[in-house]
């Protein structure tokens, strides 16, 4: 991994649901200041992993290390004052509060003060600061993605996770929020494990991934090895 520091190491991670195992001895490493994509066809327990890493499923068993400290224990909001950003699928961002609410609500959270955090989520996303006072229902669906992350950033993470950033929305915003993070890689602030089924955006944004089949890691890599055998086989529908 060109000798790059583990900042999330997750080790023989095994969940269930109702009886059925959805997870099987996944384990993965997310080196320090790197993008990770995790894919897979639907079903095969990528967000299932999400959720254990931020604390909202709890695994039957495994380990979850950020950086030397086990957090599987951990409730999530302990865990995302310890530097955890989740941004999940379908945004779930508060439609009745207005775009400064929903920011100042991670401020809260993490019970820190701005300190140009704020400033800087208007650099990455200006059209939030023009949208401060409109209610997040009312934004479209690539305005919400963009306040979901925002709202993450704003917590300040070691750790940013994103599940299916890109699903409904429009070709522009992809684009934009590709380049956010690559952005954020390249400030080397954080690391980021990303969820997604889009092939291209995967490939351009990431440095290693890890494929997902039946609730387990069944390939993975720099991202400049992952060959068509991996895609057609587990990837495409």
């Amino acid at each position: 991994m060109n000798g790059a520091a583990p900042l999330l190491s997750i080790s023989g991670l095994n969940a269930s649901y109702d009886g059925s195992q959805i997870l099987r001895d996944v384990a993965i490493t997310l080196p320090e200041k790197q993008v990770l994509a995790l894919m897979g066809r639907n079903g095969v327990g990528k967000t299932t992993t999400l959720k254990c890493i931020v604390g909202l499923v709890k695994p039957a068993s495994g380990e979850i290390l950020l950086g030397d400290t086990p957090i599987t224990g951990l409730a999530p909001e302990e865990r995302v004052r310890l530097g955890i950003g989740y941004v999940p699928q379908g945004r779930d961002i508060f439609p009745n509060l207005t775009v400064w609410e929903n920011l100042q609500i991670s401020l809260v959270v993490r019970g820190a003060k701005p300190n140009g955090a704020m400033d800087y989520v208007f650099e990455l996303f200006p059209v939030l600061k023009e949208m401060l006072r409109r209610k997040g229902g009312v934004l479209s669906g690539g305005q919400q993605q963009q306040l979901a992350i925002a709202r993450a950033l704003l917590t300040q993470p070691k750790v940013l996770i994103l599940d299916e950033p890109t699903e409904g929305i429009q070709p522009n915003i992809i684009d934009h929020i590709g380049d956010t993070l690559k952005r954020l890689r390249g400030e080397g602030k954080m690391s980021i494990l990303l969820v997604e089924q889009y092939l291209d955006f995967c490939l351009e944004v990431a440095d290693r991934f890890c494929v997902m089949d039946r609730g387990a890691i069944v390939a993975q890599g720099p991202t400049a090895t992952l060959d068509e055998r991996i895609v057609r086989q587990y990837l495409t529908v």
